[in-house]
């Protein structure tokens, strides 16, 4: 049984947090050098020493369980803190470091996609993501620069907006393959699919669910063959990739998916800015980061990179 005391190894959690985040043992091998079995081992030690399964293991699928997912929450949050506290202590010695903080989501699909760029053209500075979905005293935890998507009133009086976010549905191109005639062309036309569903227990983005989304198109709820749902979104972007169901993608944070085929939008027509409100991505940065040269170079890019999305949902 176990114990308040027995602490998992760094390893077992370091495994846990990426197949958890990538809904794959395979890719979180990847991700930690290890072979698929090797995760794989790891988690059932894991889930051994707690006495609980984590995961649901189905034939093509990987779901956490509710267990899992209140894990993951717990565990990707302490080890953010671990890696934040690295960071600061690396920050002393290297001031040609930039910290971001902003949320799992816009870190994954969209910024870290992007860095790539910024390394060939900066080289000489290191840029460290610490992603939660917790708003960070910037100051207080030494981070130089905020991504966060806000209404404006809600942003630093000296953000930068970068652009804002449309609202439709995607899925893998794999789940309509063979359907031709049977293609969704209607809202009412989900009703043959199994929804995915992205829970937000603190409900800070109610235009990510279902319901008002099929509202916004003044069409019924329908009652589908099936429901996943998800505590993290990019986990349900991962479910719909996998071809699991169909999930309500962002834009832009997904147009790298849909432009290269690993989605498709079966209702490209149905797109809808979420609120009416300013709600945008804002770019912020204390006082004291905005004077370094090497956080200047850094937001000056990332606003150069959102340019182009930067009418989007007004």
């Amino acid at each position: 049984m176990y114990k308040p005391h027995d602490l998992p190894s760094l390893d077992l959690l370091k495994a846990f947090e990426a197949a958890a985040r990538h809904l794959s043992f395979t890719r979180a091998g990847t991700e930690l050098f290890l072979s698929q079995s090797a995760v794989s081992r790891q988690i059932q030690q894991l889930e051994a020493q707690l006495g609980r399964p984590l995961f649901i293991r189905r034939t093509r699928a990987l779901l956490l369980t509710a267990a899992g997912q209140q894990y993951y929450r717990d565990v990707s949050q302490a080890l953010h803190q671990l890696r934040v506290a690295g960071a600061n202590l690396s920050a002393t010695a290297n001031s040609r470091i930039v910290t971001v903080t902003t949320t799992v989501t816009f870190a994954s699909l969209w910024l870290v996609p992007q860095l790539t760029d910024f390394q060939q053209q900066h080289p000489e500075i290191e840029i460290r993501i610490a992603a939660d979905n917790f708003v960070r005293d910037l100051e207080r935890d030494h981070l130089d620069v905020a991504i966060r998507y806000a209404a404006r009133k809600l942003a630093e009086p000296d953000a930068v907006r970068l652009f804002g976010e449309r609202v439709l549905p995607v899925c893998s191109p794999q789940l309509l393959k063979g359907l031709k005639k049977n293609l969704p062309r209607r809202p009412e036309d989900l009703n043959n699919f199994v929804l995915l569903h992205f829970e937000d227990p603190a409900i800070f983005t109610p235009w990510l669910s279902w319901e008002v989304w099929f509202e916004t198109m003044k069409a019924g709820l329908p009652a589908p063959p099936g429901v996943l749902r998800f505590s993290h979104y990019d986990m349900m972007v991962r479910a719909a990739i996998s071809g699991q169901g169909i999930a309500l993608g962002r834009l832009p944070l997904l147009d790298s998916l849909l432009e290269d085929g690993t989605l498709v939008a079966p209702l490209a027509d149905t797109t809808y800015s979420p609120t009416t409100v300013d709600r945008a991505y804002w770019l912020m940065a204390p006082p004291a980061a905005r004077e370094r040269p090497e956080v200047q170079i850094f937001m000056a890019w990332l606003a150069n990179k959102a340019e182009p999305l930067a009418e989007l949902a007004e």
